[in-house]
């Protein structure tokens, strides 16, 4: 399948690093009024002795917050595609009460989806290894070797990708003693600036790249799927990567061979994201909002405190939002479906 794109797209959307570095524009404090809204839902929450994932928008009743949202929905769909909240006061909750909390922040953002064949909804970003030991996850194939998801519960660096989701939310707890600074770039712009300098190697990451769903479904670990890195559909452009996933399936002798061609282009790919990303050091209390088919997201090394409860913690959410744009027929095997604004992507659960 081949989606090939001629002309650079122009648009918010299209920024580069540099800019998005030496502004702040891009950084949405939260209003005292908003913050006193929030916890007003949440003590609302307790009393009927809700508990997240068993209740929706409609039990964390947000009225104004909601409605400044929209704009930030758009923003994420239309706009430059990422959004940072700043200001949430995170060290007043008590675990239990943030992470519900969370789930009803982002319940007025999308449809909550799932992030592993083991039913996670809210995931714990931290040094898992450092917490629990070295971690080995029961569908770690030897062949294959760690899982995305294995090495994002590590304090390694993390290579630029998308998640399976629309949008992926990311609130800050704790940040590392040194480190793990958020790194991200605009895809769009990382297409453009391939389509430039190297027409012949844009042309190969429009079309398919095979690609194993590595750790991700239960006895999904051989299974493979052929998908472009760039694609446009319906006047919308969209991404999918993880080299990890392709480096992945190669490894598989049933899997199409690629050509030191199909390698340049991804080294290449590689190369200009770093060059034009930024880098930001998440705060406790931040919260960010990335659309995953114009940004790729990624993450420095990072080095926790000694004592306890001082290592980086992030909370992870897979959302799909209510405005979202149609996909291309080959998203549909992982997706689930390819119709906009409906519950879409995650991970499928086993029957």
């Amino acid at each position: 399948m081949s989606y090939a794109l001629s002309t650079p797209i122009t648009g918010p959307e299209a920024w580069l690093g540099r800019e998005m570095a030496a502004s702040t524009h891009w950084i949405r404090r939260f209003a005292p009024r908003e913050i006193d809204e929030i916890d007003v839902a949440l003590r609302q929450v307790q009393r009927r002795g809700l508990e997240w994932p068993k209740f929706g928008r409609d039990d964390f009743p947000l009225p104004t917050f909601s409605r400044a949202l929209a704009d930030d929905l758009d923003e994420l769909e239309n706009g430059r595609g990422f959004v940072l909240f700043r200001g949430l006061p995170v060290a007043r909750y008590t675990d239990d009460e943030l992470k519900t909390l969370y789930w009803g922040l982002g319940a007025h953002v999308g449809s909550h989806r799932y992030q592993n064949a083991m039913g996670e909804l809210i995931g714990e970003v931290r040094d898992e290894n450092r917490v629990y030991g070295e971690v080995r996850e029961p569908s770690m194939d030897p062949t294959l070797g760690r899982s995305s998801r294995n090495k994002a519960r590590s304090a390694g660096p993390l290579r630029f990708h998308t998640d399976r989701c629309d949008v992926v939310s990311l609130l800050c707890v704790r940040r590392a003693k040194a480190g793990g600074l958020s790194k991200i770039v605009s895809a769009v712009s990382v297409s453009n600036e391939i389509l430039g300098r190297r027409p012949d190697l844009h042309a190969l990451l429009c079309q398919d790249y095979w690609r194993s769903r590595q750790g991700e479904e239960s006895g999904g670990e051989k299974k493979v799927f052929p998908l472009p890195i760039f694609c446009l559909h319906e006047g919308k452009f969209t991404t999918q990567y993880s080299r990890t996933f392709v480096e992945a399936a190669q490894k598989l002798p049933e899997v199409p061979r690629m050509t030191a061609a199909h390698d340049e282009a991804l080294d290449l790919h590689a190369a200009v994201c770093e060059e034009l990303s930024f880098t930001m050091e998440l705060e406790p209390g931040d919260w960010q909002l990335l659309n995953n088919h114009v940004i790729y997201h990624g993450r420095t090394h990072y080095e926790d405190g000694a004592g306890a409860n001082q290592d980086r913690l992030l909370l992870r959410l897979w959302l799909a939002t209510p405005n979202s744009r149609a996909l291309p027929a080959g998203y549909l095997p992982i997706w689930g479906t390819t119709a906009p604004g409906v519950p879409r992507g995650g991970i499928v659960q086993p029957a």
